[in-house]
């Protein structure tokens, strides 16, 4: 199979059938083999039932539905699970992201030999205020935390080769940093393509202004976790070592001035150096013992179930 199109959806019972046809044209017309998997993130209007009907009609849909809403990242997950073909594509179910970009997203990966190639909506049709100015920030910081020359981390259109996909974890709300992911495991070539963004046609947005909030915090988590996320000791236990030392030598300095230098002087519970000698060896002794129990939870995790799926058609 050449392509495998993951949709993750909530909600979206107007745009479901437009969205399917329009992408099943662009398929057909250029001769591909492919397979659309439709996540239902929890939906409680008629989405599933629609999907189950277009699967009816066309052996190349397939569905998995979850039992309430778990979010976009554990969708994606879900669906990368299932995906078969040579590329993966990921978009939005909205139609705010275009089909006609596909073939030319397939060709960046299987022919250019790109691992990842993230969609860039230019252009955009959404609320300068609400989503335009935001996202260019978000943007910027997202550069500069991970390196990546990326314009547009959040697009949801953007095309993987199938091993980038068998090979990463996408868990919490890390769906946006995808490619900073792929990056972390070794997959480099990573770029970019100018994609055509349309305004949404039906229904409302399903995020509010807390994306973007979460999306900086989801920032640091992966910041840390790719630098230290295998080794939290390097960080933790570096930086406990650290304040130790600093205590430590400050109760040296107390010990050789009260016994040697000035035995009568002040009480050495009466100097502020006690007390910033006892406050940094206690902090340094817990960073210590977090680095200590990270490395051992790191050690023993195993992988729990995020989602729980309720229906699969044709998986």
């Amino acid at each position: 199979m050449q392509i495998s199109i993951v949709i993750p959806l909530l909600n979206e019972e107007e745009s479901i059938k437009e969205l399917h046809d329009w992408i099943a044209d662009v398929m057909q017309s250029n001769h591909f083999l492919y397979e659309i998997i439709f996540i239902d993130d929890g939906s409680t209007d008629s989405s599933w039932a629609i999907i189950a009907s277009l699967s009816e009609k066309n052996e190349s849909v397939k569905g998995i539905r979850f039992l309430k809403n778990y979010g976009k990242s554990q969708a994606l997950h879900a669906g990368f699970k299932a995906a078969q073909g040579e590329v993966v594509i990921t978009m939005d179910a909205d139609l705010q992201d275009n089909p006609e970009e596909i073939p030319e997203l397939y060709k960046m990966v299987k022919e250019d030999g790109n691992h990842i190639v993230s969609g860039w909506k230019k252009k955009r049709y959404d609320s300068i205020i609400t989503k335009n100015i935001p996202s260019k920030l978000f943007n910027w910081a997202a550069r500069k935390t991970s390196g990546l020359k990326l314009h547009d981390f959040n697009c949801g259109l953007k095309a993987y080769k199938n091993d980038v996909i068998k090979n990463i974890e996408v868990s919490g709300d890390m769906h946006r940093y995808i490619p900073v992911l792929a990056k972390n495991a070794g997959f480099s070539k990573i770029s970019e393509k100018v994609v055509k963004h349309q305004a949404r046609k039906y229904g409302s947005t399903k995020f509010g202004a807390e994306r973007f909030i979460n999306g900086f915090l989801d920032l640091i988590t992966i910041w840390f976790v790719s630098k230290f996320g295998r080794q939290p000791m390097h960080l933790f236990g570096a930086l406990g070592v650290l304040m130790f030392i600093v205590g430590f030598g400050f109760s040296v300095y107390l010990g050789v001035d009260k016994l040697f230098l000035n035995p009568t002087g002040r009480l050495i519970t009466e100097r502020p150096q006690f007390y910033i000698a006892l406050t940094a060896m206690i902090i340094g002794t817990q960073l210590f013992l977090a680095g200590f129990l990270g490395e051992i939870m790191v050690r023993s995790r195993k992988n729990d179930t995020r989602y729980t799926i309720s229906n699969k058609i044709n998986v």
